[in-house]
């Protein structure tokens, strides 16, 4: 049913070109009045009888396109490829591919796209960052998304929340006429209950600002006193008539109302409508002095952009400005929503690089950044849509078809803080570039890892309620960790300073810290790694050196266990510093079990020393 607003301007939308056949006209005909379901059954009738043509497999796949029934949209744009087709086709399946994870089939469609249509904004978004996918699945994880109360068996989308009040946008009104692109019941205004345990109640219409066409969804003011809300042109009596269906449409208008006591009352159309063009699914910031909206006017990108307009004291408008390629695309953009800072947009595109159909971006209107995308679990395959957020609750919702229909899902943030690390050699304060630098969970999990950069730097966001750790190491330094320490604030600093390796080499012994195991295990451990990289180092600034590595065990379990653990651990010492670059004829281990405690201490041994014998010598064999 979001289609309808995607869609924007009845009047305006080019309407496919009739093909000669004549068996075609009828299907045509129910294409251009928008009544994908039954024209899609047309089509289908032909392809059946043997009449299928490219354009008749397009207008198909288009169809379902419409009604974002993916499987069988790329299906049919599989046929209708296989004769060249416009620029916008290819894009087309290459959306409805990424709908159904089919991401490297979508790229091909996208490079067809881009030789077809090189100056495309959306054309060079995907040359620029072809493989964006697995970047995106990687994101962190801003927000939980779980299922609403609010949603029914018919479309639901639009959710917002004022105060205790959820306003959204439903066909769930079984009375009303269905609608032939969705064949469900025109949208109505509902309003719902948001109760103190969370629980949303007692969906209700919005009876006095409701008409017989699509209504919804809606917008408040700050101080609940006004609303703008979405509606059709037939209101006014204005609608286009357009030969090829046969039919009048109406544009999609916005319209504002005002309280009087707990009704709406005093409903105008907004003097920026136009007959020629769709004005659509606005939100009012916060301090009440911009409207945003989304509408294919004149100097429209794409098939819709976000547009902006003031709202004056004396409440007249000024004049709408469109918010630029930072925001818009050749593609669509809409469902426009401004956070309580008055600064930061959430909107739906279908034409910034996303995980398919339509992604929910967000940008800071005054930092003139471009926008980015949310990422999972916000964004899905499908669509994804209508994001808003209510600061005071600290709570909003979504829209999205990932269920295979229009669904109202809640949104909770959860609690991030970006952490910036800073790599330096601890002697001369000197920064480090391309030092490794992972960030670990309190189970010791390698969350990421990455290097820093030229300004010594590697910013990980983590989770507010959990700890962390950082551990950095670079060749010629002593590996570290640094325990994260986080506050109220959003961000925090890690000063990661790395000790220039100092190593003391003996006659006949390289003298380390101690190589602890852990209790009856064999693995590296991280803090084991760190040391042997100085051996390491030690090795590759003396070309000569041949080391014998021992590895000792304690004295709990049998002496041959022991002695096979032991050896277990001496050929891991072993394989890690042939895994760092020196040959393996340099390097030998030996296991030595329990023979050679470092503290004899018998049945007696506390815990800290038998993690005292547990331990690898290194012996120098050869200068």
């Amino acid at each position: 049913m979001k289609n309808l607003y995607i869609a924007l301007s009845f009047a305006a939308l080019s309407f496919s070109v009739t093909a000669q056949d004549k068996q075609t006209k009828s299907a045509d005909k129910m294409f251009n009045r928008f009544e994908y379901v039954n024209a899609s059954k047309a089509y289908l009738k032909l392809v059946e009888d043997g009449k299928a043509t490219a354009y008749v497999y397009k207008q198909l796949a288009d169809s379902y396109y419409n009604m974002f029934n993916s499987t069988e949209a790329v299906k049919w744009y599989a046929k209708a490829t296989e004769m060249p087709q416009d620029a916008e086709t290819y894009y087309r399946y290459a959306q409805m591919l990424k709908a159904n994870g089919k991401y490297e089939d979508a790229n091909k469609q996208m490079q067809k796209f881009a030789a077809a249509a090189p100056t495309d904004m959306r054309a060079k978004a995907f040359k620029e960052n072809p493989n964006y996918v697995p970047r995106l699945l990687d994101k962190s994880k801003l927000y939980n998304v779980n299922p609403s109360d609010l949603s029914s068996d018919k479309s639901d989308f639009g959710a917002v929340l004022y105060d205790n009040t959820v306003y959204f946008a439903s066909a769930r009104n079984g009375a009303r006429k269905n609608y032939g692109w969705t064949d469900e019941p025109y949208l109505d205004i509902y309003m719902a209950d948001y109760n103190t345990d969370g629980t949303i109640t007692n969906p209700r219409t919005v009876t006095e600002i409701n008409t017989k066409w699509h209504d919804g969804p809606a917008s408040l003011s700050a101080d609940g006193k006004t609303v703008y809300f979405t509606s059709e042109s037939y209101n006014e009596k204005v609608s286009t008539k357009v030969k090829s269906a046969n039919a009048k449409f109406s544009q999609v208008y916005l319209y504002k109302a005002t309280k009087d006591g707990e009704k709406w009352s005093n409903k105008v159309a907004l003097p920026f409508n136009g007959k020629d063009f769709s004005t659509s699914n606005a939100t009012i910031s916060r301090d009440g002095k911009t409207l945003y909206f989304a509408s294919d006017r004149p100097g429209t990108m794409g098939g819709s952009d976000i547009w902006k307009v003031s709202v004056n004291s004396d409440g007249t408008y000024g004049e709408p400005q469109n918010l630029g390629k930072n925001v818009n695309t050749e593609g669509s953009e809409n469902f426009p929503f401004i956070a309580d800072d008055n600064k930061t947009l959430f909107f739906a595109s279908s034409g910034k690089p996303g995980l398919g159909g339509l992604d929910i971006f967000k940008v800071d209107l005054s930092a003139g950044a471009d926008a980015t995308n949310l990422g999972k679990p916000v964004n899905s395959e499908k669509d994804d849509f209508s994001f808003t957020f209510n600061g005071t609750k600290n709570l909003g919702f979504l829209s999205s078809n990932r269920n295979g229909n229009d669904d109202i899902f809640g949104v909770s943030p959860i609690c991030g803080v970006d952490v910036m690390i800073l790599v330096t050699n601890a002697k001369t304060g000197e920064i480090l570039t391309n030092a490794k630098v992972s960030i670990l969970d309190e189970k010791n999990n390698v969350i990421a890892s990455e290097v820093s950069n030229a300004k010594g730097e590697v910013q990980y966001r983590v989770e507010c309620d959990k700890p962390y750790v950082v551990q950095a190491s670079k060749d010629g330094f002593e590996g570290n960790s640094f325990a994260v320490t986080k506050g109220k604030a959003p961000s925090t600093k890690v000063d990661a300073a790395l000790q220039p390796i100092d190593v003391i080499v003996k006659e006949d012994e390289i003298v380390l810290k101690e190589i602890f195991f852990e209790f009856n295990k064999s693995n590296i451990t991280q803090e084991g790694a760190f040391e042997l990289d100085k051996l390491v180092q030690v090795m590759k600034n003396n070309a000569d050196l041949v080391i014998l590595a021992k590895s000792h065990t304690d004295n709990r379990g049998s002496d041959q266990y022991n002695l096979a653990l032991s050896d277990r651990r001496a050929k891991a010492t072993v394989q890690y510093i042939i895994s760092k670059g020196i040959a393996a004829d340099r390097i030998s281990g030996k296991g030595m079990g329990e023979l050679e405690p470092k503290v004899d201490c018998g049945a007696t041994c506390t815990e800290e020393q038998f993690a005292q014998n547990r331990r690898s010598e290194f012996l120098i064999v050869k200068k």
